[in-house]
């Protein structure tokens, strides 16, 4: 029996834990659409505390991850189409 890996970040690299790309991953993404689809404000916002919490453990790791690449890999693909 196979036991599907759920695509969520491993803290403190912030990579997905099922695929090892940086999170939010594509199934991350996807995922997250669905969930907050009736509530696109609430994604955000959520997606905004998990970027600060990344950039301190990434800051700590001395990744060398600037926070302008932070806000596009975790909030420029939630926001609402115009």
């Amino acid at each position: 029996m196979s036991r599907r890996r759920e695509h969520v970040p491993t803290r403190p690299t912030w990579r997905c834990r099922a695929c090892g790309i940086a999170w939010p991953c594509s199934a991350a993404k996807l995922r997250l659409l669905g969930e907050y689809r009736h509530d696109r404000a609430a994604l955000t916002v959520y997606l905004a505390t998990l970027q600060t919490e990344a950039a301190e453990q990434l800051v700590a790791l001395d990744s060398g991850v600037s926070p302008t690449h932070l806000a596009d890999r975790f909030l420029s693909w939630a926001r609402p189409r115009g």
